[in-house]
């Protein structure tokens, strides 16, 4: 099957909710410069269309002339044929709860640190790897981020609403992973597990970082 990557992506993320604000978020980009793209005003590399498609959960694919997307189905399991670019490697910290308030067991020096994973992804300040804890961030339809997912936060990007973040209480070593919620001035986090009801927050807590990206480890 083939198609226009762009109609294919408008399609997934109606499927998936998943806004333009949300998409540039995980890109570190502009709205106006997804809005554009997906409205064919201006075209992205082979290698940003890839990552768009990704992160939207598509996995079977190549990118053809032209921009159109081959589904790989009926030749073979190639996702993505083109010059291998080699990301920075940040540092995986420890575990986030998503869930409860959790403790955040954080290596204190660079030494203590055994895994580096790579990413591509624009980064604004400090980051690091979390690997996920718990079910409230397990979705039923949408976009989902079970256990066992790390999630790479930068520090330096400056969360709004819909922001995945990490949430840290002020007076102890505890941190949760949810999706910041600001609605009329008041702030909330909230699982994408619809069972996790709305957490309002206020100054008991700080927001660390936002993710920009996630990286499923299989073995």
């Amino acid at each position: 099957m083939t198609m226009k990557w762009y109609d294919l992506a408008k399609t997934l993320m109606k499927a998936q909710g998943i806004t333009q604000e949300q998409l540039a978020e995980h890109l570190g980009i502009t709205k106006g410069a997804v809005n554009h793209w997906l409205n064919t005003r201006r075209e992205p590399s082979l290698e940003e269309i890839a990552h768009i498609l990704e992160f939207l959960g598509k996995k079977n694919f190549s990118v053809g002339a032209g921009g159109l997307i081959i589904d790989d189905a009926l030749k073979g399991n190639v996702a993505y044929v083109g010059r291998y670019k080699s990301g920075k490697k940040y540092p995986v910290l420890s575990s986030v709860k998503a869930g409860a308030w959790g403790e955040a067991v954080e290596a204190y020096t660079m030494k203590d640190i055994d895994q580096w994973f790579e990413s591509d992804a624009h980064i604004q300040g400090d980051a690091f790897w979390l690997e996920v804890e718990g079910d409230s961030m397990t979705a039923p339809v949408g976009l989902s981020i079970p256990e066992g997912t790390f999630v790479l936060f930068d520090t330096g990007r400056d969360p709004v609403n819909g922001s995945l973040v990490i949430a840290k209480l002020s007076d102890t070593n505890e941190a949760t992973f949810k999706k910041l919620i600001i609605d009329g001035g008041q702030k909330y986090l909230k699982g994408l597990n619809p069972q996790w009801p709305l957490v309002p927050i206020n100054g008991n807590c700080r927001i660390i970082g936002v993710g920009v990206e996630t990286k499923l480890r299989l073995i």
